[in-house]
């Protein structure tokens, strides 16, 4: 006993010294042994004692989220939707013959051995990633192996069906998705959900079109292959998928408005198209803007990202489609890669070094606001309203006067990416640790805001200009069960939980 106390009054005393020198480091400090130490149990008891700060973080969410004042009725979302095949990455490249190698990554996939170099390149980042492949014959065969390898499982895929899926989740939500949506896919979802007849394919089954499936080749946090090991739990995904890759139902989609009278509108599958060629996103990226552009002005649209590699169809986008939409949703790699492709701040970084500095985010997030945004308020782009996220901790990023709610929106989203990866209806904090900085800046360079998370009331707030940021940390979860979809469910919960400041009538 003598000598834990001893123990304690040392490190008291060297966190009072160190502090004199750097402010920050004893919150680093508690932070780290939070996350690396186990926990102490009391005396007399064999039941380990719950993580302090995991448990006033899931305690605060509790009382923090709260429903908006207005509530959305009617939800339209498009337009790609397939049938994903969710199998062990590794597991898929040894049934494959491949051996392990070195990594590489590859804009577009045209061979099993591009798939080898592209997968272990993302699993040694621990990132996700999603890639065209270009030989249909050699990607039919992948996807034959995936389905029938051992333990594979079908899900409902594609960034509009899985958004449409947690939307659905709530039972006073009528939601529409548009998307080529097969016999199998309709019977997978929520019933809910309403398919406009046009959407509707006669067939979804493997033998006819198995390129409308994706291929989910999953890693595990540590899992090896070679010399490759995978810092965290994640996900590479591979398609050859015309129907969403043109965006064939997007006119479809946005015909079927007229009737369906939405609250709010969510568009995915911009990244599909990248894979197609530059002649065909080129013009179809045209098209795409006049159909967005006769989305009632009245209506919100909200935009969700996903990975891309080419910078000139990803600033196109930026250029292009941003300004037209009022919300977009996004993780750390699509918001590095913005910055890269637009010419925006930190796009000199490769990549990030660990979990994301949020003075840079911050700085990224501002810029997209300002130069393709309404933090002015004499420009005439709609974007008020950024979710990003990533693993340690989300940031909802808005322009004053337009929305609301943002503490319960941004907290709803970190609160589903802890259960959810983890597989449960609710946060266990057993099952969870805090990974986010406790101390950070509000940009990188000066003049910056030094800040802090409160575990107690775990969203952190701060200005710049006219925009505001709301900043959650997340509980990530130990030993995540499933993360595809994760995104898709963080940003559908943040919007359920978001408002629309009325404007005033001029």
């Amino acid at each position: 006993m003598w000598r834990k106390a001893v123990l304690v009054a040392l490190l008291a005393l060297v966190t009072g010294y160190l502090y004199h020198t750097d402010p920050e480091l004893p919150a680093r400090m508690l932070n780290y042994i939070s996350e690396s130490l186990p926990q102490m149990e009391p005396s007399g008891s064999s039941e380990p004692r719950p993580p302090a700060l995991e448990e006033a973080i899931a305690r605060a969410w509790q009382t923090l989220i709260t429903a908006p004042a207005r509530r959305w009725a009617r939800v339209a979302v498009g337009v790609n939707a397939c049938v994903d095949v969710v199998v062990s990455g590794v597991g898929l490249l040894q049934a494959l013959a491949l051996e392990p190698g070195a990594g590489r990554d590859h804009e577009v996939l045209h061979s099993k051995e591009d798939l080898k170099e592209a997968f272990v390149h993302y699993m040694g980042k621990g990132a996700a990633a999603e890639r065209f492949f270009s030989d249909e014959e050699v990607f039919q065969r992948i996807a034959r192996a995936a389905a029938e390898y051992p333990g594979a499982q079908l899900y409902v895929g594609g960034n509009a069906a899985l958004i449409g899926q947690k939307l659905a989740s709530n039972p006073e939500l009528v939601v529409l998705l548009c998307g080529p949506v097969g016999p199998k896919l309709h019977d997978m979802l929520d019933e809910q959900i309403v398919v406009p007849p046009e959407s509707l394919q006669e067939t979804d089954e493997p033998e006819t079109c198995i390129s409308r499936h994706h291929v989910l080749a999953l890693w595990k946090r540590c899992e090896q292959w070679g010399s490759s090991r995978a810092p965290q739990a994640n996900r590479f995904i591979l398609s050859h998928d015309v129907s969403n890759g043109e965006m064939s139902t997007l006119e479809t989609f946005v015909a079927s408005l007229e009737e369906f009278q939405p609250d709010l509108v969510v568009l995915s599958g911009l990244h599909m198209m990248e894979g197609m060629g530059r002649d065909l996103w080129e013009e179809r990226l045209k098209e795409a803007v006049v159909a967005i552009s006769d989305v009632r002005n009245e209506v919100p649209i909200h935009l969700e990202l996903a990975s891309m590699t080419d910078r000139d169809y990803m600033n196109r986008i930026l250029q292009e489609v941003m300004p037209i939409v009022n919300s977009i949703g996004l993780n750390e790699q699509e918001l590095l890669f913005l910055a890269q492709s637009g010419g925006g701040p930190h796009g000199d970084l490769t990549s990030w070094d660990g979990i994301p500095d949020v003075g840079r985010v911050s700085d990224i997030l501002l810029w997209i606001l300002e130069r393709h945004g309404r933090a002015d308020p004499e420009s005439e782009a709609d974007l008020t309203r950024i979710h990003f996220h990533t693993l340690a901790y989300h940031i909802l990023a808005t322009v004053d006067g337009h929305w609301g709610n943002q503490v319960a929106a941004v907290a709803a989203g970190a609160r589903v990416a802890s259960s959810q990866a983890c597989g449960l209806q609710a946060v266990d904090i057993t099952k969870v640790v805090l990974k986010a900085p406790l101390n950070f800046h509000s940009s990188f360079s000066e003049p910056r805001e030094s800040l802090a998370v409160d575990p107690t009331r775990p969203v952190t707030v701060w200005r710049r200009g006219n925009v505001s940021f709301h900043l959650t940390p997340v509980l990530v979860c130990k030993q995540p069960l499933r993360t595809v979809g994760l995104g898709d469910a963080i940003s559908a919960e943040g919007l359920v939980f978001s408002e629309l400041t009325p404007r005033p009538e001029l």
